[in-house]
This record gives C-alpha cells, sequence and structure tokens, in this order.
C-alpha cells in the first residue's frame, strides 16, 4: 500500500483504488524498487507520456539492483541486461499510446541496450540514438581517447500515435532570418524549388508548371499579369525541377512568396522563393547531437545540485538535458523517472512548468540505495541515495514551486 506524507490531500484526475490516493503536484516520489512499484503505481499515477532512464552504467562496480540471477556472476554484461529486461518491461507497461521513453547509456552497455530495448519496445519502435556532450574537456583519466559523450536511446510506445515533436523553440537562432520587412517581420527566403533530385518532372510531373513572377516587385501568380515573367524550376545546373507547392497552393499563399533576381549576365534569371517567418512559438527540428553548450554539462549539474541542496551528488544530470526531452512532449505530460538518482527529472519538471505554465506532473521512484561510502552524501549524512533524492524535490517545491509529495511503499 502507498502511504502519504504530504500531510494533506489533493484531488486526483480520475477515481483510484482505494489503496492509493492520487495528488496533484509536480513532484512525486516514492522509495523502493521499481520492479515493485511500478505495477502498484500505475493505478493511480498512469498511464506516462514521458519516461526517462537513467540506470546504473555497468563500469565494473556493484550496482544496487541485485535481482535473482543464474549463472556465474562474472558475467557482468548478462547480469546488467538480466537486471534491466524486467524493468524495460514494466515501464512499457505503464506507458500511454502517446508515450515515449528515453534512456541514458554510456559506451559500457550501449550495444547491448539498443539490442535490448529492440526487443522489448520493438524495433520499429525506433526513434533515435542521440549523441548527448555531457563532458565537453573529455576524461581525461585512462587509456585512449577522452571520451565527452554518453547516448540517450529514444524508442516510442507506438509510432504511430506517439505525441513526440523532435524540435524545439530554444534551438530557434533569429540570426537565421535575416530579412525584415517594413512592418518589421523576420524571415527568410526558401527556395520554393524541390531541391532533392529524387523529384523531377519524370516522378513528379504534376509539380513542373510555369508561374509567374516580377522580379522587381516580388508579384508571384499562376496567371500572367503585366511586368510579370514566366518562371519553371530548375535545378542549379539548369535541369528541369519541380516545385513544392501547387499550383492551388501558390495561389491561396501568394503573399508568403516573392520573385527575385538570382545569378548574374547570362545565368541570370527570375526565380520563386517562399518567406519563411520567424514567429512566437517557432520550433526547429533538433539534431541528433546535443552540445553541452545546449543542454548543460556534468559540471553544470553538479552547480545546479549544489547551489539547491549542497554538494551530494558526482555526476547528476544537467537539468538542461531533461528539459530540452520535455520540450518534445505534450506540456501535460506525466512523467515518469524509474531511476531517479538526484532528482534532476523532478527538479527540470518544474523548470520548465515554471517557464512555459505547463501542467506537467513527474513521479521519481528511487531504491533505498547506500551511498558510496566517503561521498559527499555520506560525509554530509545522508545514509541512501534516495535521501538525496528527496531532499532536492522537496527544495525544488520551495524554491520553483509546484508543490511536493512522498510515498513509501509498506512492506
Amino acid at each position: 500500500m502507498l502511504r502519504d506524507h504530504s500531510g494533506g490531500a489533493s484531488p486526483g484526475r480520475r477515481p483510484v483504488p482505494t489503496s492509493v490516493r492520487c495528488v496533484e503536484p509536480w513532484n512525486t516520489f516514492v522509495e523502493g524498487d521499481n520492479l515493485d512499484v511500478l505495477p502498484r503505481l500505475a493505478p493511480a499515477y498512469g498511464p506516462f507520456d514521458v519516461v526517462y532512464l537513467d540506470p546504473p552504467y555497468n563500469t565494473g562496480n556493484p550496482f544496487a539492483y541485485n535481482d535473482k540471477v543464474t549463472g556465474p556472476r562474472a558475467d557482468r554484461h548478462r547480469v546488467w541486461a538480466e537486471m534491466m529486461r524486467p524493468r524495460l518491461e514494466a515501464v512499457r507497461t505503464v506507458m500511454s499510446p502517446r508515450a515515449a521513453v528515453f534512456v541514458s547509456i554510456d559506451d559500457n552497455e550501449a550495444a547491448r541496450l539498443r539490442l535490448l530495448m529492440d526487443e522489448v519496445f520493438g524495433e520499429d519502435q525506433f526513434v533515435a540514438q542521440i549523441v548527448v556532450n555531457l563532458n565537453p574537456k573529455g576524461r581525461q583519466l585512462g587509456k585512449g581517447f577522452a571520451t565527452s559523450h554518453e547516448y540517450l536511446l529514444v524508442y516510442a510506445r507506438s509510432t504511430t500515435t506517439c505525441a513526440l515533436d523532435a524540435s524545439s523553440t530554444t534551438t530557434v537562432d533569429p540570426r537565421d532570418f535575416p530579412h525584415v520587412t517594413v512592418e518589421g517581420r523576420r524571415h527568410r527566403r526558401l527556395p520554393l524549388r524541390n531541391t532533392n533530385k529524387k523529384f523531377n518532372p519524370v516522378t513528379a510531373p504534376t509539380m513542373h508548371f510555369a508561374v509567374y513572377g516580377d522580379p522587381e516587385g516580388g508579384r508571384v501568380s499562376t496567371e500572367p499579369f503585366a511586368g510579370s515573367l514566366e518562371v519553371k524550376p530548375v535545378f542549379g545546373d539548369g535541369s528541369p525541377a519541380v516545385w513544392r507547392w501547387s499550383a492551388t497552393r501558390i495561389d491561396a499563399r501568394s503573399d508568403d512568396l516573392v520573385c527575385r533576381w538570382v545569378g548574374s549576365g547570362e545565368r541570370r534569371r527570375a526565380d520563386v522563393f517562399q518567406l519563411d517567418w520567424l514567429h512566437e512559438g517557432r520550433r526547429k527540428k533538433l539534431r541528433t547531437i546535443w552540445l553541452a553548450a545546449e543542454v548543460g554539462s556534468t559540471d553544470t549539474a553538479v552547480m545546479e545540485l549544489k547551489a539547491l541542496v549542497g554538494h551530494l551528488f558526482e555526476s547528476p544530470k544537467p537539468t538542461g538535458l531533461l528539459r530540452r526531452v520535455l520540450e518534445t512532449m505534450p506540456d501535460d505530460a506525466r512523467v515518469l523517472d524509474a531511476f531517479a538518482g538526484s532528482g534532476t527529472t523532478g527538479h527540470a519538471v518544474a523548470l520548465q512548468n515554471a517557464a512555459d505554465g505547463g501542467r506537467r506532473t513527474c513521479v521519481s521512484i528511487n531504491a533505498p540505495e547506500p551511498v558510496r561510502p566517503g561521498s559527499n552524501a555520506g560525509l554530509a549524512g545522508h545514509a541512501r541515495v534516495s535521501d538525496v533524492t528527496r531532499l532536492r524535490l522537496r527544495a525544488v517545491a520551495d524554491v520553483v514551486g509546484g508543490g511536493f509529495v512522498e510515498f513509501s511503499l509498506d512492506s
């Protein structure tokens, strides 16, 4: 049974079992093994739309999830995979149809995790393998290259219904829109012709037709007008091309088109461009390499945690990484972090809600794993990693807002 330690009740979104009382703070914390917690948590808090996992990286040290496994313990890769498989399966059962799961991992198990997630979620549910530059200086200890990255594996519960939008407002650069109208609207010019040579008058014959434009005044139409020139789509080498817009769309959105001269001398010709506007809420497609300058680094993550509760964790994730994940999903998403660590995901949810007015909620699960002897957390008097999770999420509620509630599993 889940027990409320919040000190007060909050209304739930839907009727829930009597064994679980649903609350509405931005952050909820549950201490326990995620394999035990997930089935009992889902009726009240699921299904979840965003799942973030930062599992043990299996660097050779023992990890907290000592499940019963058969065979020699020396096979650490197999033991790690046998620990992860049931947890991934449990996560999949609590994901909504629109959900996506994001899993951080390093080189030790990246290849095995990819295969494991193909098996659990389905190879056709793979979305991306993102390279995250969390250590721009590179790790200087050890042999070989100075590793400066980790990975973020992204899978959908169902790619046909997944709500993930692989774009962000924060990556839009106004400098990419160099032109300004007299009204002050910034824009850039995109060729109206299709620049992909797979699309040409043979493969797309209906998209090869003449339009009429005035390269001095800019007007574009599908019908001739005084002072207009006939313009047909061509590639840079002069071979026939096709337009990206149909004639009907050109007429309907002629204000978003402009005719201009291109080239010089004998190669001078009129061409047609789409006016691509910079507007509030504009999004840009995300690349699969995320730089520390964009999402933060391990160093900035340590400083974030230190500013909130002290230097208690050696390798937390930066909130910028999780905020970018959150930006790709709806702003009312139910978020789950089943390996909560220092509580970065819950912190990021509160920051993102405060920034954009979102209604996200986050459930963070952490096992009562002992802190490493001699660690900063241990020296500060914290016996378990979950103590740090709890401390941080309480501080987030005090500093950022959104509330905090804690549950524990009865034995």
